[in-house]
């Protein structure tokens, strides 16, 4: 099982990022996470562009996007902007994609709502041809492209990763389909999480998303949950809090399931959190890890 941290994007502040993410990469985690959210009341950097930013930072974190809603997005502009991040970064990038839960905001895009799951594999399409061939011809739904070339391609070959987020049972067969892994919503209760990869194949690659706190949190965690997703509840449904080793026990949930990527997601003091994480929890994990390889191998 392999650990990744969550990059400090809301209420950002560039001298705590860089601070945080020099830091990461001196801890055991493979790779440094960011979520999407384009609108909302609570201060949130884009995306890309903070992926843009870490990638000048570090050298060996791997660098990912959970996940980006590219329904929202133009396809080419963001089949260059990720191959421009994938080449800086010297081919780290991990492309998360989701389709969304909902169309409120697809109005504030130009965007109709419908034939919404016919966009996202168009779209979807568009990008993996803009990366792997020299030109393209669509003459799709939604974009129409006559011997368009785009350059440079990705680094990484034939191009980078593709992690599915959702939470319906379609989004998992979709992963599948047209992915190379799936990760699960840090906002999936990890009952409800544990029960849908269920239906994932054998050795698909699965990770999740934990929101987390070491130390007695909650109340700081709902506060967070009521400012991000405007549901203080949520913490008391999703978050994953307490001693280190009630922390590691949930996580050891995770690896019982087959999930070998955990991404851990500080909400607040996220450089004390994340030094707690690294130092107190993940050695409990990687204990049981290596007691049951010694009990295998009897």
């Amino acid at each position: 099982m392999e650990f990744a941290i969550a990059v400090p994007q809301t209420y950002p502040d560039p001298a705590r990022i860089q601070r945080f993410l020099r830091r990461a990469e001196e801890l055991p985690f493979v790779a440094a996470w960011c979520i999407e959210q384009v609108i909302g009341t609570i201060p949130v950097l884009e995306s890309v562009t903070a992926l843009a930013y870490a990638a000048g930072i570090t050298k060996r974190l791997r660098l990912g996007i959970a996940v980006l809603l590219i329904n929202q997005r133009n396809p080419v502009e963001l089949a260059k902007s990720l191959s421009s991040l994938d080449v800086l970064s010297n081919g780290r990038l991990i492309v998360g994609v989701g389709l969304g839960a909902s169309t409120r905001l697809y109005p504030a895009y130009g965007l109709a709502p419908e034939a919404r799951v016919a966009r996202f594999r168009e779209n979807l399409e568009l990008m993996k041809r803009l990366w792997t061939e020299d030109r393209v011809t669509l003459q799709g739904r939604f974009s129409q492209l006559n011997n368009i070339p785009m350059e440079p391609k990705p680094m990484q070959k034939p191009r980078p990763p593709i992690s599915f987020g959702g939470h319906a049972e379609a989004a998992l067969r979709r992963a599948v389909e047209l992915g190379d892994g799936y990760m699960g919503a840090g906002s999936s209760p990890m009952d409800e999480f544990l029960q849908a990869i269920k239906i994932l194949p054998p050795g698909f690659p699965r990770a999740k998303r934990l929101y987390v706190a070491v130390g007695d949190a909650l109340p700081r965690l709902r506060d967070w949950f009521g400012a991000f997703y405007h549901k203080a509840e949520m913490a008391d449904q999703v978050a994953v809090w307490g001693t280190p080793s009630q922390i590691a026990a949930e996580i050891g949930r995770l690896k019982d399931a087959g999930v070998g990527h955990v991404l851990l997601n500080p909400v607040f003091d996220e450089e004390e959190q994340m030094e707690r994480l690294a130092k107190e929890v993940l050695p409990l994990v990687n204990s049981v890890q290596s007691a049951a390889g010694a009990e295998r191998r009897k």
